[in-house]
């Protein structure tokens, strides 16, 4: 199981494989605060999706089917998944959690990525 959490909320051991979802770095934070394992910036939505999206919960919908889209189709996104479910396969006795930096908790990329990766294919 893989869990959330918001780039500025405090590490904690229980977080386990910090693993940050986002394109861009976090504003205001530091490598060193962040705490990270690994950036796996490849499977988050691209800019245009991104800034089409201005987590807005009335785009939510729309927005996952996009970004879904943007997964599966061929390129840099697609093998970055296909690595990334790979990866945590491979950490099943280790908690995993995904960090990003969305305000919104409810209506972010990084909910519809854990989904995505949890699935069976």
């Amino acid at each position: 199981m893989i869990n959330l959490k918001r780039a500025y909320e405090k590490p904690s051991i229980e977080d386990g494989m910090r693993i940050l979802v986002d394109r861009i770095w976090p504003r205001g934070i530091s490598k060193q605060d962040l705490q990270i394992d690994k950036w796996w910036k490849e499977v988050a939505p691209t800019t245009e999706l991104r800034k089409w999206f201005q987590h807005d919960p009335g785009k939510f919908t729309e927005f996952k089917v996009k970004y879904m889209e943007e997964l599966k189709s061929e390129g840099t996104q697609k093998a970055s998944l296909k690595e990334l479910k790979k990866f945590v396969i491979e950490q099943k006795s280790r908690p995993i959690t995904f960090i990003y930096a969305a305000k919104n908790q409810e209506y972010n990329h990084a909910i519809i990525l854990k989904e995505i990766v949890e699935m069976e294919d």
